[in-house]
């Protein structure tokens, strides 16, 4: 297997720049996955790496070797794409070893390749028939075991599992993570679904309009979001935003006063400054359903709208300040729609983002550090 560095790439179609100068080196045997909205710029970057489209400047490497002007086919790499593209008339066999076919690889060698390959991916008692035999999810197993008995450098897989239904989509992360730890392959994965970022990734690169936003660990993208879009895309239920200004009570305490005139009690964020324009980002699950407002958990009046059971958990959303809010308990609702509850932030959970940049404010007490690329 073999690192990937790229450095300065630049795509642009005539005038229009689609990715603007994306540096980011990936480790040997690193899982990286690439995450964001439509028309953000992942697939295009991940056709670079593979040299399926052109880079316009800037350098892509693999193992150490500049690759912007070598073909595809002498890459060393393999892609998994969205639509499995199974040859019809083959059967599995035939499909996995198709490629090795054409490298006239000796007979034995493609056997003993199939062999494995099929034990690993449980595709054994499927080797001869054909692709319309199999499941959606068996399909895709064909399709990543074409790739792996070719032994390439690394692994590229543009939204493989977007075709497929919810269970079966969970049942393949786990496959595919399995399959990355035995393997030990360096491999960069490209989807919009957030869930599959998270629960995959080694490190996660949050993109949007052709910029690198964040790149960390699916943890660290989590709980300390460099701005307000990765915050917003990553997570679900999606994080709460409520604007305000910043304020430092007379006791000390810094807070952010609604546009109501709540004032929510927050840790001091570095940098800001007194009535600064800032918006209060919160998750659903750090958002408490208070006993009353005077209570030991006291809070702010909120409208009830809706009551989502999960099964689990409840999702309540509640109008505050005019504003949409959910709240995820695990609690069962003793209240009704249109009723008014109290709820209470968690202090110590709350982010603070500047209003005008929407760059994240961090808590004076967190250690200083690169939230970006």
């Amino acid at each position: 297997m073999a690192s990937i560095e790229i450095s300065n790439a630049v795509k642009s179609y005539g005038a229009v720049d689609v990715l603007h100068g994306i540096d980011l080196d990936i480790q040997d045997g690193e899982f990286i996955v690439l995450v964001g909205p439509s028309g953000c710029g992942k697939s295009t970057l991940l056709r670079m790496i593979a040299g399926l489209e052109d880079i316009t400047s800037g350098a892509i490497s693999i193992g150490g070797t500049v690759v912007n002007e070598l073909q595809p086919k002498d890459r060393d790499i393999a892609m998994v794409f969205q639509s499995y593209a199974l040859y019809p008339h083959m059967s599995v066999a035939e499909n996995m070893s198709y490629a090795l076919t054409l490298r006239k690889t000796a007979r034995e060698k493609i056997t003993d390749a199939i062999t494995n390959v099929a034990e690993i991916l449980g595709l054994t008692a499927l080797l001869e028939r054909r692709p319309k035999a199999l499941s959606g999810g068996q399909r895709q197993r064909v399709a990543m075991g074409r790739a792996i008995v070719r032994k390439p450098q690394a692994f590229l897989f543009d939204e493989p599992l977007s075709n497929l239904d919810a269970r079966l989509r969970e049942q393949m992360r786990t496959e595919i993570r399995k399959l990355h730890r035995r393997l030990g392959a360096t491999s960069v994965y490209v989807t919009h679904d957030q869930i599959e970022a998270m629960t995959m990734a080694d490190r996660i690169v949050a993109m949007h309009d052709g910029i690198i936003q964040q790149v960390g660990s699916p943890v660290e993208i989590y709980d300390r979001p460099a701005n307000i879009f990765v915050a917003s895309f990553i997570g679900s239920p999606a994080m709460n935003f409520l604007k305000g200004a910043y304020e430092v009570a007379q006791n000390g305490t810094a807070g952010i006063r609604l546009t109501d005139g709540s004032f929510v009690p927050v840790l001091p964020a570095r940098g800001a400054t007194a009535n600064q324009a800032v918006t209060l980002g919160a998750r659903p699950e750090h958002i408490a359903i208070a006993a009353d407002e005077n209570g030991e958990n006291g809070g702010i009046p909120a409208r009830v709208e809706l009551i989502e059971p999960m099964g689990l958990s409840t999702l309540v959303h509640v109008s505050l300040a005019g504003n949409p809010v959910k709240i995820f308990t695990l609690d069962r609702p003793d209240f009704a729609v249109d009723s008014f509850i109290h709820i209470a932030f968690d202090m110590e959970k709350i982010h603070v983002f500047d209003t005008e940049t929407e760059l994240r404010l961090p808590p004076e007490n967190e250690p200083h550090g690169p939230q970006t690329a």
